[in-house]
């Protein structure tokens, strides 16, 4: 997502990133929409700007979008539609221009049919999908990555062994890219 936002028109706009899973649920529509003054107990006496308006005329990632509660994706499905967000404990809206990425590594139309993502919301991303293969699915790519990862680690590259090849080669990286990262990482 930031690649390609940082080969598009909006490069020199602002890029936001969003993990719809590692945010609690209570918390998704003030870090999204923001919050006027006093809009509830806790909130900032100044209110707060919501991601959407934070990436006006840049691009918003919507990392792990699958896992989007179900009673916020109408939210976001307006949004994307009507390109303004209101703030929570606000009667103003506010006019948004954003590109939005979005990423998931669940089957989001099994989850369609289960209930449990909404149908009009995945059409409405799904503008140009693209779908990035697991690691196990393509190993030519491990050997290049491992040596990237090290490099962003470490500034340096370490050789790899035969036999270190083979269980990089040969691992089926459950836990994909983030795992091979870390492992550079260990390893360097």
């Amino acid at each position: 997502a930031h690649s390609i936002h940082s080969v598009s028109a909006q490069r020199g706009r602002p890029f936001v990133a969003f993990n719809c899973a590692a945010v609690p649920e209570s918390l998704v529509e003030s870090e999204l929409f923001g919050y006027e003054p006093g809009a509830f107990t806790g909130a900032l006496k100044s209110g707060k700007p919501g991601l959407f308006e934070q990436a006006n005329n840049g691009t918003i990632f919507l990392d792990e979008i699958g896992d989007m509660p179900y009673v916020l994706q109408s939210k976001i499905l307006r949004v994307l539609q009507e390109r303004q967000v209101m703030r929570i404990g606000s009667q103003k809206l506010v006019p948004v221009n954003i590109r939005v990425i979005s990423a998931t590594n669940q089957d989001l139309e099994q989850k369609i049919r289960q209930g449990q993502f909404r149908e009009d919301l995945y059409y409405r991303l799904n503008v140009l999908p693209l779908r990035i293969p697991p690691l196990r699915e393509r190993p030519e790519d491990i050997l290049y990555l491992f040596a990237e990862f090290q490099k962003a680690t470490s500034h340096a590259v370490l050789p790899v062994t035969d036999d270190a090849r083979a269980v990089l080669l040969g691992y089926s990286w459950p836990g994909n890219v983030r795992e091979l990262w870390n492992v550079a990482a260990y390893a360097s």
